[in-house]
């Protein structure tokens, strides 16, 4: 019995699964998502890919799950007190991740994802920066000092400013965005948006103006 074998054979439920992702992380990091095959994880990990499949149907699964593996430290968001402050450094934040190597990994996958729905529904929660919860706490607390209202605090909302940054890295293949775009994401996008749904009758009284632009 090979050496392979023989820990394949050891190892079994939540052990082995963990040595396999941490195999497709290692695979992740040395040849990207494009050079990450189910042969070298399984090579790895010590394992077969019968292992793997049982329990990822296909690499994009396997993929995701790595990614969302590499991504799992928890976020220390801004808290400046002001919705533009925090919004523009949490999306400058984001703008490193996707022009990272990690980045990059984000992106292959991404683009290999298109007929994929529930897998790239997993991934756009699990970004890095780019997760769901962390815009819309950011506009919670806005809410909370009357920046905002609360009609705005939905996801579609919240997470328009990572939406568009997404959008700038696949239409137009840039290494990374300028600041100049993130700046007027927030400012011509983001920030009138938030706005519009006091405007529109959503909320009682106007938003309040973030310090920024009350000087």
């Amino acid at each position: 019995m090979s050496e392979s074998t023989e820990r394949a054979t050891r190892r079994r439920g939540p052990a082995l699964e963990q040595a396999i992702l941490r195999a497709a992380v290692d695979e992740l990091l040395e040849s990207g998502y494009p050079g990450m095959t189910m042969d070298a994880v399984a090579a790895r990990a010590g394992t077969n890919k019968n292992a793997i499949y049982r329990r990822w149907p296909n690499r994009a699964a396997l993929g995701v799950a790595a990614y969302r593996q590499l991504t799992s430290a928890a976020l220390e968001l801004p808290d400046t007190g002001d919705l533009r402050a925090d919004v523009l450094e949490l999306l400058r934040r984001a703008n490193s991740h996707l022009s990272s190597p990690l980045g990059e990994i984000l992106r292959s996958l991404l683009s290999q994802l298109a007929n994929e729905p529930e897998l790239l529904a997993q991934l756009r929660e699990q970004s890095g920066d780019a997760a769901t919860r962390p815009w819309l706490t950011i506009l919670e607390r806005a809410v909370e000092r009357g920046e905002a209202p609360p009609a705005a605090c939905v996801a579609r909302v919240a997470t328009t400013p990572i939406d568009l940054l997404r959008n700038e890295f696949v239409t137009r293949g840039v290494p990374a965005v300028p600041d100049d775009v993130l700046v007027d994401i927030v400012d011509t996008v983001y920030l009138p948006l938030i706005r519009g749904y006091s405007a529109a009758g959503h909320h009682r009284g106007e938003v309040r103006p973030s310090r920024a632009n009350r000087a």
